[in-house]
């Protein structure tokens, strides 16, 4: 048996890991509200240390305290693995079920700093997209997922492991749901309580549910959405597409799609994207074809594309609303204009 192996089916570990500093080279997660009143941050204080025994809570209270004033939300990165996470071949994980071992499989694809936008705040995409809510939940799943037989079935609610409950081969291995609340509880303001609380999270669509496959889920439905914009904007008798620049903005997990639909449809895409750790994860993975943060520049290559009816794909790392006012200083058409941004979380999306 290996580290890895051995650090799966150890879970919390009895002897506390040392506190991890903040890793400036992964995407971080932005500050959440500072929505909770002093009792209200005691009970998120008394939710994260139930999953620890009570001689490790002087410890860690203050710490946690800390996350929860600093981040708006407690993610106990000291729990933070130190290894690789990435998704690994089925017989890399300690299991007794090969169905839990793919699940196993799926959650660290959700968390590998190359898929996920906020990987260290276990956030896959869309801002607030949670696997789990902190990294005891994370380690507490992946051991129940490594010694559980066909015979168990896991119950999951908002990233926390209700345990093992005695089911058949044929029953579903993990049943997950999150964000259960009723709807007069279901403001913005409501999911932000609940969440710095320790009590429920968004788990988007996929995130959550642990199959998450990247901006591919939405190359289909963007690059159809160009491609009749661009037709129904089109003189009679003009190819709707060469030359046409479509102008947008978002390269996070939900955006990230709209580059490569702009290729796809044969115009040139322009988009502006703020966070430059993003914009460069979507240019390394090959989904945009080229990165400026210049707006002379910029103006430059758009011109020189529209010249040639280039098929080409730009981030530009930056407002987008620079963007188009500076074309619009430039006399530069846009014949397309949109925006991806995550409606559910507009200001902190992705």
């Amino acid at each position: 048996m290996n580290e890895f192996q051995e650090a799966i089916l150890k879970g919390i570990p009895t002897k506390l890991p040392a506190k991890k500093p903040l890793d400036p080279n992964v995407s971080h997660a932005p500050k959440r509200k500072d929505i909770l009143t002093p009792a209200e941050k005691k009970l998120a204080l008394m939710n994260a240390l139930r999953y620890f025994p009570k001689e490790n809570h002087d410890l860690l209270a203050p710490e946690f305290l800390e996350e929860l004033n600093t981040y708006g939300r407690i993610y106990m990165y000291r729990l933070r693995p130190d290894y690789k996470m990435v998704a690994r071949n089925l017989e890399a994980y300690p299991h007794q079920s090969k169905q839990a071992a793919a699940i196993m499989l799926m959650i660290q694809n959700n968390l590998d700093p190359a898929v996920a936008q906020h990987p260290h705040e276990l956030i896959t995409y869309g801002g607030n997209g949670a696997v789990f809510q902190n990294w005891a939940q994370y380690l507490l799943t992946m051991q129940y997922l490594a010694t559980m037989s066909n015979e168990q079935t896991l119950a999951m609610y908002s990233g926390h492991p209700m345990g093992l409950f005695p089911s058949h081969k044929e029953a579903p291995r993990v049943v997950v749901t999150n964000g259960m609340v009723i709807p007069n509880y279901s403001k913005p303001d409501d999911w932000e309580r609940m969440n710095a609380l320790g009590v429920s999270q968004y788990g988007q669509m996929t995130a959550g549910s642990y199959m998450y496959i990247g901006p591919q889920g939405i190359v289909h439905g963007t690059t159809i959405t160009v491609m009749n914009a661009a037709r129904k904007v089109a003189a009679p008798g003009e190819n709707p597409f060469a030359g046409k620049l479509f102008v947008t903005s978002g390269l996070g997990g939900m955006s990230g799609a709209q580059p490569k639909a702009g290729n796809i449809s044969g115009v040139i895409t322009v988009a502006a994207e703020i966070n430059p750790k993003a914009s460069r994860k979507r240019h390394e993975q090959g989904w945009v074809d080229e990165l400026f943060s210049d707006l002379d520049e910029l103006v430059i290559r758009v011109r020189e594309a529209k010249e040639k009816k280039e098929v080409v794909s730009i981030a530009y790392e930056g407002n987008v609303v620079d963007v188009w006012e500076k074309f619009h200083q430039e006399n530069i058409k846009i014949d397309l204009g949109s925006d991806q941004t995550s409606l559910h979380n507009p200001w902190a999306g992705g």
